[in-house]
């Protein structure tokens, strides 16, 4: 049985403003407009989206172009990297196996992954699948993505948030991919399967899902896939490709739009598809039920942001309650799920470009069209000014012209050698061709350093890390024994010392 409203509500869902009957079907046929205005607003290359409503897929649709330049087009069966909507998905494969008695969300990470360590034993040995899938666990925001970014794997970067500082165990929240990870890992080993094998089994394969997959290799080799684009001089121009796989749990699904449809449904339908149970009711719940403030209210008439596990929930102004995620790559992906469960309706936007607020200002200008019958809001110059802060370059020297008068740096010989950074691995200084070059982690990461100032230097930070126009300072120490790189530095662990 759904969980949809009926006409005799207890006052707990009860909404504050009804739909009277037509509306949607309105709102769905003004979706193309919606979306082709946005698209002009916006300038991204590319576009999909889907409606689910009453158990059924209603609307499907794409527009613009998979990558700019060329002439192939998206349609609803295009695939996009899903980024961090991925969450949602994963929490559902978890939630089936806590439905199995597989694991339960309260059970602790350390029993099926002996080696995952914190900072503080005590919590090492606490934490849960839950915790982890709520942002609680006292890690700091984003942990264990710089190591990501430098080309360290999934084990590797596991191991390393043992060296990052912890807040307050399950006494706010942060926003980690990597916790997340490990609690999706903790759920693999006890199934005795890896993660990716694990989602098309309980999920992807069941509700039909035939382009979703949690492995980057089966995106790229899709025919109907589209390229992710970042923005340069003001234009949208093909990115680096992002290879999520190390955070595949939390950013490595890929799907078409009527895929993630066949997935909304059963979401929306109580974990059923077909009349028949993918997930199990009870431990889906859980997932949907708020377990850490994610927006705490600036005023007292503010509403106030939840999450779940691996959802996003709050109340909308109509007084419907609404699960929700985002998700983006800087190299050039931007995603949106929104959720209206008392209606049964939902809909997810994904894009091909940075995020500029395109996703989420379509998805909400629907919701106003379904609910209210007309847009309350200019979503896309609220999203768009958004996004605007959550992209600025990064680093203190971002848009800093250089030093008119710049004190020289010592002999470039000085600087060179290894160091060596717990948390971070190696950090490699050379001198070539009258540069210094800096190589990081266990791969082929390097950047030529440019001096700034004194023992100052800086490099810019590639698209696949961060904005345009971002730039990371390197600090040496004035006898060359020390260097500190301002990219790994966000939680103070990014300081090396030379072997």
């Amino acid at each position: 049985m759904a969980w949809a409203a009926g006409d005799d509500l207890p006052p707990p869902r009860t909404p504050g403003i009804p739909v009277p009957a037509g509306q949607i079907e309105k709102a769905l046929a003004g979706l193309d407009g919606l979306a082709q205005a946005i698209m002009g607003r916006s300038g991204i290359p590319g576009l999909a989206v889907a409606v689910v409503y009453e158990g059924r897929t209603v609307y499907a649709k794409g527009f613009g172009l998979r990558q700019s330049g060329e002439s192939a087009p998206v349609n609803a069966e295009t695939v996009f990297p899903l980024a961090s909507v991925s969450k949602p998905i994963g929490a559902t494969v978890v939630a089936a196996q806590v439905g199995k008695g597989v694991v339960g969300w309260d059970t602790p990470v350390a029993r099926f992954l002996p080696d995952f360590a914190l900072s503080n034993p005590e919590v090492s040995a606490q934490v849960t699948i839950g915790d982890l899938y709520a942002h609680r666990s006292g890690l700091p925001d984003h942990a264990g993505d710089d190591l990501e970014d430098i080309g360290f794997g999934r084990e590797e970067v596991l191991r390393r948030l043992r060296f990052l500082p912890l807040e307050a165990f399950r006494s706010g929240y942060a926003y980690t991919n990597f916790g997340l990870t490990a609690a999706a890992e903790a759920v693999a080993r006890a199934s005795g399967q890896d993660w990716a094998g694990l989602s098309a089994d309980l999920i992807y394969h069941p509700l039909g899902m035939s382009t979703a997959s949690s492995r980057y290799a089966d995106f790229a080799a899709r025919p109907n896939r589209v390229t992710g684009h970042v923005r340069q001089n003001g234009r949208f121009v093909p990115g680096p490709p992002r290879t999520p796989d190390a955070q595949s749990p939390a950013g490595g699904v890929s799907a078409s739009v009527l895929d993630v449809a066949r997935w909304m449904a059963m979401v929306l339908e109580g974990g059923k598809a077909d009349g028949r149970s993918v997930v199990d009711a009870e431990a889906l719940l859980a997932a949907l039920t708020p377990r850490s403030v994610s927006g705490p209210p600036a005023t007292p008439d503010s509403r106030t942001d939840f999450y779940g596990y691996g959802f996003g929930i709050s109340v909308q102004p109509s007084g419907r309650v609404a699960l929700s995620h985002s998700g983006a790559f800087e190299a050039g992906a931007a995603t949106a799920l929104l959720m209206l469960p008392s209606l049964r309706l939902g809909i997810i936007s994904l894009s091909n470009a940075i995020p500029v607020g395109a996703v989420e200002a379509l998805n909400m200008g629907f919701a106003d069209l379904a609910q209210y019958g007309e847009s309350r809001r200019d979503w896309y110059a609220a999203y768009s000014a958004a996004m605007s802060s959550l992209m600025a370059p990064f680093g203190e020297l971002a848009r800093q012209p250089p030093p008119a008068t710049p004190v020289p740096p010592g002999p470039l010989e000085r600087y060179a050698g290894r160091y060596e950074s717990e948390y971070a691995g190696s950090a490699v200084v050379s001198v070539t061709q009258g540069h210094l070059e800096l190589k990081l982690g266990p791969g082929d990461w390097r950047v030529t350093l440019r001096h700034w100032d004194g023992n100052r230097f800086c490099f810019p930070v590639p698209l696949t890390n961060a904005a345009e126009g971002s730039i990371s300072v390197v600090d040496f120490t004035a006898d060359g024994n020390e260097l500190r790189v301002e990219l790994l530095d966000t939680a103070g662990l990014g300081h090396f010392r030379r072997i």
